[in-house]
């Protein structure tokens, strides 16, 4: 069907023409997912915590609640943009944009199937790592210059919490590079489709990746039980306590995009992607959104069970956690797959 839209734009339009409304079907096809991914986890993200309480959670607007945060959303986009007098008006208004546009950029190298993937290039895994990293600069923008003592405490814990578990996040995703040989996602998925999961192929060092890579992506979305940064019980909302309406929306949704996208990310490198489980229904096209899906929301789920089960850390436990534990482990990891690669032993 894309290729079908591809020659029939060329064929009606000059290159130039075709190229560019090429360019913005794509992008208004992202914004619109953005959208809808973001919407669709609020609503889980509810549902999962009543279910967690035995509680039944939104279910008033619309059936069964599938209209809450659709309610939220227009809530938000119409209420009064606020702000301290005393606030960096340039670097205030500035902060939400960067941690949305980082998230957005980041989609565009998952392949949500075969052929819906806006960005394949031959370093995507650096490319995702490169490009995450930058959110955090929203967070600290946001903190310092909303001019409140709570943002800024909130920001600082957000630069040292990001940087503490970008490392594990790369290292783990390093150690099934080893694996693959490559850092182009496609690649990736192709090599799982001729020889399994790498979850499968690594045996228990890409195991150990993997759960790291878990215990890392969630404290790099600063969800509980590593949301210091936002810790509403310390510091009100945290780097976000002097935002309001849009503004407040952006770094709300550009949260649960982030969960995605460290799904995504998991499913990709981990569990084959798009494709389906022993190949059962491999060459079925219309289905490999459906399992890419399927896999992703299992991730998310379990990304949820952990907000609901463990309590807060400190930020002593959080740093020690990183230094002690994770970092030492994915070192060692990383030797062994490398081990377990020279001797053979890999699937």
């Amino acid at each position: 069907m894309i290729k079908t839209i591809h020659d029939w734009l060329f064929s009606v339009m000059p290159e130039w023409a075709a190229s560019l409304t090429e360019m913005v079907l794509i992008a208004v096809f992202y914004l619109t997912l953005f959208a809808v991914i973001g919407l669709y986890l609020v609503l889980l993200e509810r549902k999962v915590a009543a279910w967690f309480q035995m509680r039944k959670g939104p279910n008033r607007v619309g059936p069964w609640g599938l209209f809450q945060t659709m309610a939220d959303a227009l809530k938000l986009v119409t209420k009064e943009l606020t702000g301290t007098t005393k606030a960096d008006k340039f670097l205030y208004n500035l902060a939400p944009y960067f941690v949305i546009v980082t998230a957005l950029v980041a989609m565009s190298v998952i392949p949500f199937t075969q052929s819906v993937q806006a960005f394949d290039i031959n370093i995507g895994v650096f490319f995702l790592l490169a490009v995450s990293s930058i959110g955090v600069i929203g967070i600290l923008l946001g903190g310092w210059s909303s001019n409140n003592k709570y943002s800024l405490i909130g920001a600082m814990r957000s630069g040292v919490q990001t940087i503490s578990y970008e490392l594990s996040v790369g290292l783990s995703l390093l150690t099934m590079v080893l694996l693959t040989g490559t850092l182009q996602l496609s690649e990736i998925i192709a090599n799982q489709q001729e020889h399994g999961w790498l979850i499968l192929q690594g045996h228990i060092p890409a195991i150990i990746a993997f759960m790291i890579f878990m215990i890392a992506g969630t404290a790099e979305t600063n969800r509980a039980p590593f949301d210091l940064v936002e810790a509403e019980s310390e510091l009100g909302a945290g780097f976000h306590t002097e935002y309001s309406g849009m503004k407040f929306a952006y770094f709300f949704l550009a949260e649960f995009i982030n969960m995605f996208i460290i799904a995504s990310i998991a499913v990709t490198i981990f569990f084959g992607g798009w494709l389906s489980p022993f190949g059962i229904t491999e060459g079925i096209i219309w289905l490999q959104p459906i399992w890419f899906t399927v896999k992703v929301v299992g991730i998310i789920f379990l990304m949820m069970w952990f907000r609901w089960t463990f309590p807060r850390l400190r930020i002593d436990q959080l740093l020690k956690l990183e230094w002690k534990y994770l970092l030492p482990l994915n070192l060692m990891n990383i030797v062994i797959m490398a081990i377990v690669i020279w001797l053979g032993w890999t699937i």
